[in-house]
């Protein structure tokens, strides 16, 4: 009788719950072990770079100089404070990344609604769709370069055959300059947010739809009561995200305009590339990315207290 009762407690049968872990018994770090291989490339290309940057910004690092650096404490986030070139790169920013993320979800909202009807030659649609998604964007850039150049471009050649002007220089223009990028990053971006959309929508339960349509409810209505509150919260972080990678954007606006015409598309993270890498000033460049991760981590830290009292 007391070897089964033993054998029970070993093999967990018999007992309400497990057996609690002895006093003073070390707990078992082992799985910190199967966490490392990905902890260690975040530790050294994200958090180290990241910490050295901060580091950087309380200082006067400058590129080609003789004397050390000197601790200069918080000077360069009070000249930042009164450098107009760098706000207006901000509200350029702002005016970037609210102009490409309000029309990309639109038009991904509208394309996924589609691509998720049966149609005909559906998994075509859908694999042209995410074609901007596999481009590069240093190709991407240079593809739309060609078709705004005012020469011998596609919009320019096309505006002349329908006789609508001899077509304008769209990325030097001051007017159109911003529109024009802005376009671009509409374009470039749309796929992931189409997908995103899609997979939402796939996992709507297909009898919601089906119950509503008996009881008479048109398209609208069935959008409204049923698609969008299923969709909802991939819509909520699809559109916190994207608005994040836009207002960092840096690699699509510096191949199409490299922040010109007269800085009209010169966003904050060009600004601090020109700031370290053209002019050599480190640790004032070190400034305005510590305000940029600053804002972003704000625009996270909303996000992801709305999702948490959303889940409430």
């Amino acid at each position: 009788m007391t070897s089964v009762t033993a054998t029970k407690r070993r093999t967990g049968q018999g007992a309400g719950r497990p057996p609690h872990r002895p006093p003073g018994r070390p707990v078992d770090h082992g799985a910190w072990f199967l966490v490392l291989p990905a902890l260690i490339p975040i530790l050294l290309l994200s958090v180290g770079p990241l910490l050295y940057g901060i580091a950087l910004a309380f200082t006067d690092a400058q590129s080609g100089r003789t004397r050390a650096t000197q601790w200069v404490g918080t000077l360069n986030f009070q000249d930042l404070l009164h450098d107009t070139l760098f706000w207006e790169s901000f509200r350029i920013g702002l005016l970037w990344a609210v102009g490409v993320t309000v029309p990309q979800f639109l038009l991904a909202l509208g394309l996924a609604l589609l691509l998720d009807q049966k149609l005909r030659l559906r998994w075509l649609a859908r694999a042209l769709a995410i074609i901007p998604w596999a481009m590069p964007e240093v190709v991407v850039g240079i593809m739309w370069r060609l078709v705004y150049n005012p020469d011998a471009g596609i919009l320019n050649e096309t505006l002349r055959d329908l006789g609508l002007g001899d077509g304008r220089d769209w990325l030097t223009s001051l007017a159109t300059a911003l529109p024009a990028v802005i376009l671009v990053g509409i374009w470039a971006g749309m796929p992931q947010t189409t997908v995103a959309l899609l997979a939402g929508l796939q996992n709507t339960p297909r009898e919601l739809h089906e119950a509503a349509a008996l009881d008479g409810a048109g398209a609208w209505r069935r959008f409204r009561t049923v698609t969008w509150p299923a969709l909802k919260p991939v819509a909520l972080a699809i559109t916190a995200l994207n608005l994040i990678w836009n207002l960092n954007a840096f690699a699509l606006v510096y191949v199409l305009t490299g922040g010109g015409p007269g800085g009209r598309t010169r966003l904050p993270m060009l600004f601090a590339y020109e700031e370290a890498f053209r002019y050599g000033q480190f640790g004032y460049a070190a400034a305005m990315g510590c305000v940029l991760v600053a804002v972003v981590s704000v625009l996270l830290a909303v996000h992801l207290v709305s999702r948490l009292r959303g889940d409430e």
